[in-house]
């Protein structure tokens, strides 16, 4: 469930140091046009350890070309300095109409732990790096839904299916949750960065069949409505840049799909 892992660890942590020389990094990007509309489509991964330079070519190419930043939602930068008295609170520091349920709460607890003994966090996040880029650019800076929003997904999202016993004579899977969990996350992170969309078909097709509501909450109903607001803005001129997980460009459902459905192609530039 990468988007659940994501925004769970969206909650928290701090950046790590990145290494002298980091690897590099071609995660995918799309783009839709037209006469007088480029959107580029960025795939992000929310957390990340660092070590790779993935901001390059392409990506920084798109992002310099374009006149605004979209991501999913505009969480709160840990790092970011107040720039003045004057200065108004972002929404995002609003007190939150929407209190996190259980669940969500010992799910964000378990993602931090995973990711943290992967070396990743939101603070070297893909979305972070490009909210930051934006700021010092002075790019707009829009969400596609708000973190209230979200949460009340999470909130009303139903608690995972209990394990199916095992059927007699099949090997039984000795992992420990969190290992599994933190094996998982340094998978679909290595794939993000090679731009191998194969773990996060994988993902999402074990997710659908696991909880076919949490699927449709997450990836059906928010693909429909994102692709509804490319759309709507492909009818403005300009150059805009969309960044959203990984995962919702991957599948029948995926967000490039619901484009399509609605007569707009896609191409993947990277």
């Amino acid at each position: 469930m990468l988007h659940s892992i994501v925004a769970a660890v969206a909650l928290a942590s701090a950046p790590v140091d990145a290494p002298a020389t980091p690897e590099n990094a071609d995660p995918a990007m799309f783009v839709v046009r037209d006469a007088d509309t480029t959107v580029y489509i960025f795939g992000t991964f929310h957390a990340l350890d660092g070590q790779a330079d993935w901001f390059n070519d392409k990506v920084r190419d798109a992002f310099a070309q374009s006149g605004e930043l979209v991501l999913e939602t505009v969480v709160p930068d840990p790092q970011a300095t107040p720039v003045g008295p004057a200065m108004p609170a972002p929404q995002a520091y609003r007190p939150l109409s929407v209190t996190p349920s259980a669940s969500f709460l010992a799910t964000t607890r378990m993602a931090i732990s995973a990711g943290k003994s992967q070396g990743m966090s939101v603070g070297n996040g893909a979305d972070m790096v490009l909210r930051r880029a934006a700021d010092l650019t002075g790019k707009r800076v829009e969400g596609l839904e708000t973190l209230e929003s979200q949460l009340a997904m999470f909130s009303r999202m139903p608690p995972p299916s209990a394990a199916p016993a095992p059927v007699p004579g099949t090997p039984v899977e000795s992992e420990a949750p969190m290992d599994n969990l933190s094996r998982a996350m340094g998978e679909m992170q290595s794939a993000w960065k090679a731009g191998d969309q194969r773990v996060f078909v994988r993902m999402l097709g074990q997710l659908r069949q696991a909880s076919p509501d949490a699927y449709r909450m997450m990836f059906v109903e928010r693909n429909s409505r994102w692709a509804d607001w490319v759309a709507a803005r492909m009818q403005t001129p300009g150059t805009v840049f969309v960044a959203v997980g990984a995962g919702h460009l991957v599948g029948q459902d995926s967000l490039l799909v619901r484009l399509a459905q609605l007569g707009i192609p896609s191409q993947r530039v990277r």
